[in-house]
């Protein structure tokens, strides 16, 4: 498979099944647009803008068994008709919009095959294709049934988004999600200095991380005019 020349640089949504997905929703609300938005498996089945699908089981699992559970059966009913892409591991003709996953190109490219669960297939793709920005929602590894699963999971996705940030790739997650302990408060993040009376607070602007004590943060926001992520809030209603 060639790269697409047309994502280079392009501003993408990754959208997986978490409960932090409500914030992709919310944006789309409030007039937030991507390029394109990526779904993780039956995601596939909610939003109208849905430009690629990553799907990394073989198509059988949804079509032959449930093992999938409760995705079984949205996924039966979507999986002949979605037009696609759909990245797989495998072809089957039942998914006329299954594609197999670049295996062989990504990691050639990235020279890492650590790649231990869907979400980290689909960053690992928007860094092979060398996008210019990733907003990741629904990416939580919040499952309370098999922690060992989510611990391996989220560790997988941001060991990829480590690796987008070194390419000059930014990456935005939703601020519900656990990923990259986004829904750590700003002054519990720094291990250690999270302990002292004036904690450090560390925050991205524009190309670079800004670092100050908890009591010059409001002087130092307003002085760079830096914008801090919030939890998203529904539109209300304009001019009554």
């Amino acid at each position: 498979m060639e790269k697409d020349p047309g994502l280079k640089g392009k501003k993408v949504a990754i959208v997986a099944l978490g409960a932090s997905q409500i914030d992709f929703v919310i944006g789309l609300e409030n007039s937030k647009q991507w390029d394109e938005v990526w779904c993780i498996n039956s995601a596939l089945a909610v939003y109208r803008q849905c430009d690629r699908v990553f799907m990394l089981d073989p198509p059988s699992r949804y079509l032959d068994t449930e093992d999938a559970g409760n995705q079984t059966e949205i996924m039966r009913k979507m999986l002949p008709v979605h037009p696609g892409p759909i990245y797989t591991c495998e072809l089957d003709e039942r998914v006329p919009g299954a594609v197999e996953f670049p295996l062989a190109e990504v990691v050639s490219y990235a020279r890492c095959a650590y790649l231990n669960n869907t979400v980290a297939y689909a960053v690992a793709y928007a860094y092979w294709q060398e996008v210019g920005h990733i907003d990741l929602f629904g990416v939580d590894f919040s499952y309370s049934h098999n922690l060992h699963f989510a611990e391996a999971g989220r560790a997988c996705v941001e060991f990829w988004i480590s690796k987008c940030l070194e390419n000059d790739i930014a990456i935005g997650a939703s601020p519900r999600s656990s990923l990259l302990d986004s829904n750590v408060g700003v002054t519990e993040r720094l291990y250690g200095y999270h302990r002292l009376e004036d904690p450090m607070v560390a925050m991205p602007h524009q190309d670079e991380w800004v670092l100050c004590p908890r009591s010059k943060l409001s002087e130092v926001v307003a002085e760079r005019e830096i914008e801090l992520v919030k939890v998203a809030k529904a539109p209300e209603p304009y001019k009554g």
